[in-house]
């Protein structure tokens, strides 16, 4: 039998791949968005619409729902609320390109929470893989004009980075235990009552009827309906620091698609890029697992 390539990924890592570069187009039509509206409706908005199609679809499943399961999803609708919530508050003072590279520094959070919480530290090339993609992700920033300092919207991007990274975490502690459609629906309804209810307490009012924002909170919500099912899924069988470094190559996507939008990348941000992906590459290398199978030969 022959051995598999290093370098070839499994269809659960193709399809974080696929969803990686769905997200690589979310930041530049959320920003656009808004112009029209506030964070939290945006937000309350994209996955009351995500949790409708789900439901749709879903709803043979639904009957089975076990308390354990809605208390994963309630769990993962919670860090799902802080990330994007976060993130959207960020994009209304800062660039798209600007919150996907911030956004990106969640990779080298989750092997650290990881190793904090389940006590599962990474292999070496795991943490060497992490080493590149996090160069590579300060070269693709450092071209955007990144300061020492950071503003507000920068600021709360970063906190949603980390909120990003625990719903990781949290996807793959979950993901052996739980039926993956059922906690789909209950993580996106959770995350849109969550940011709903909230309007209040941020001051924030129902826009006017717009149909960019119905056009962009919809298709994003259809968008997210689909990553967060294709996320448990694949997370049954990829660790969480081989998942985030695969996600690590959302703010090369971003990139690309700001510069079809007029953005330019430098030389030192397409430098950076290549990194990133030489991240997503080393990972795929286990040097123990060829003197493992000797072993056992």
């Amino acid at each position: 039998m022959q051995d598999k390539s290093i370098f070839q990924l499994s269809r659960g890592e193709w399809a974080l791949v696929g969803i990686t570069i769905i997200w690589g187009t979310t930041f530049l039509i959320i920003r656009n968005a808004l112009d029209v509206t506030g964070p939290l409706f945006f937000v309350g908005l994209r996955f009351g619409s995500a949790a409708v199609a789900l439901t749709l679809v879903s709803l043979p499943v639904l009957r089975g729902l076990t308390l354990h399961e809605l208390f994963a999803g309630s769990i993962i609708g919670l860090s799902l609320l802080g990330g994007y919530a976060l993130q959207t508050f960020g994009l209304q003072t800062i660039t798209a390109s600007k919150s996907a590279f911030i956004t990106a520094f969640y990779v080298p959070t989750v092997p650290l929470l990881q190793w904090l919480f389940m006590r599962r530290a990474p292999s070496r090339m795991g943490w060497f893989g992490i080493g590149c993609a996090l160069l590579g992700l300060i070269m693709l920033a450092g071209p955007d004009g990144v300061s020492p300092g950071f503003s507000t919207g920068e600021l709360l991007t970063l906190l949603g980075a980390v909120a990003c990274a625990l719903e990781i975490l949290f996807i793959s502690y979950f993901a052996g235990t739980v039926n993956v459609r059922r906690v789909t629906v209950v993580q996106v309804t959770v995350t849109a009552l969550l940011s709903f209810s909230l309007m209040p307490l941020a001051g924030e009012s129902v826009p006017e009827f717009s149909w960019l924002l119905v056009c962009s909170a919809g298709g994003l919500g259809l968008a997210t309906a689909l990553i967060q099912l294709v996320m448990n899924w694949a997370q049954k069988s990829i660790s969480p620091t081989r998942a985030t470094l695969i996600y690590a190559g959302e703010p090369v996507w971003a990139a690309i698609f700001g510069r079809m939008a007029g953005e330019r990348l430098p030389f030192m941000g397409l430098v950076g890029g290549a990194f990133v992906v030489a991240g997503v590459l080393i990972s795929n290398l286990n040097p123990r697992r060829k003197g493992k199978e000797k072993k056992s030969a």
